[in-house]
């Protein structure tokens, strides 16, 4: 099927994760104010941090899975006609010793240039992004964006960002450091949180300070989350197909936790609506979501489908 020429502005977003790469195509029709229209919205588990984040390096296997995976993206780029193309990575390639040589193969290899952000810029287009799919009205909420390398908290509502910080805590580095059994022993779990007390503490400040009434989270883990939701509600048509903004409910989560901690790999995996990449990041993923909610006295959870690349498409778009 050959495409139309394209007369329109079509841009490529590339969001290079320290787990997943995102792509999303989408074209700016004539007038300006009306919506973009999404072409392509698709996602690759590269697990770029597997094997070498926490020494700060990207492994081999990882490496060479990261060039196929732009090499697949620049050809849906080169099909769909894309005009304009932004990519950025985050913590794997920000600490990777390795990393500006990988970018700098990618951009010999497609010719996209690729920007490593700092902690505080991914912090700022995925509080953007998720106000296009969460209301969160004038009250604060607590954002947060649970990646592979960092997890960003964001302390917002619909019109101000009142604080906000990356840490270098992310699931793959949280398994490398306390998956010590499977399934995950209390030991472990109480470890961890010990530690979040500590690495958090400048959020807990913050958190005393402005009050935030809920949770909105964004990343692989939250939509897993509802997934699992989903599955167990007898809702399977809605797995990997869930809304821009899902209430998750607080006994769903409680569910969704208690199971991950008692069961072992196999048994996740065997889950209704588990994502196989995901199935042991999401325990210490989901200790470090139970840590805040209990912390922080949170019972409202509501999980973003945008993130990272949505911000930088509003952005790009003037909003």
């Amino acid at each position: 099927m050959s495409l139309p020429s394209s007369r329109h502005r079509r841009l490529a977003l590339i969001d290079m994760g320290t787990n997943t790469f995102h792509l999303l195509i989408v074209e700016l029709p004539e007038p300006r104010h009306q919506e973009p229209i999404t072409l392509l919205r698709t996602k690759v588990g590269v697990r770029l941090g597997e094997g070498g984040i926490s020494a700060g390096y990207i492994a081999p296997e990882a490496y060479a899975r990261a060039l196929h995976t732009l090499t697949g993206f620049k050809e849906e780029i080169e099909l769909h006609q894309v005009t304009e193309v932004r990519a950025t990575a985050t913590s794997a390639m920000r600490v990777a010793k390795n990393g500006p040589e990988l970018v700098k193969e990618i951009f010999e290899q497609t010719g996209i240039e690729v920007e490593v952000i700092p902690g505080e810029r991914e912090a700022e287009l995925i509080a953007k992004g998720i106000r296009q799919a969460v209301p969160l009205g004038n009250a604060p909420h607590l954002l947060m964006d649970i990646g592979g390398g960092s997890v960003e908290f964001i302390l917002a509502d619909e019109q101000n960002t009142l604080w906000k910080q990356s840490f270098e805590i992310g699931a793959q580095r949280l398994l490398d450091k306390f998956y010590t059994a499977d399934p995950l022993p209390a030991t472990a779990v109480q470890a961890q949180q010990a530690y979040l007390a500590e690495v958090l503490a400048p959020l807990t400040a913050a958190v005393r300070e402005w009050q935030p009434v809920a949770l909105v989270g964004a990343s692989g883990t939250f939509d897993t989350l509802c997934d699992l939701q989903a599955a167990r509600a007898g809702q399977p048509e809605l797995v990997g197909h869930q809304a821009p903004g899902t209430r998750i409910s607080f006994d769903s989560f409680r569910t969704s936790y208690e199971q991950l901690l008692t069961l072992d790999h196999a048994g996740r995996l065997a889950l209704p609506g588990m994502t196989p990449m995901r199935a042991d990041m999401i325990v210490v993923a989901c200790v470090l979501i139970d840590f805040v909610l209990t912390t922080y006295g949170l019972v409202h959870i509501t999980a973003s489908a945008y993130a990272l690349k949505e911000g930088l498409l509003s952005e790009m778009l003037g909003h």
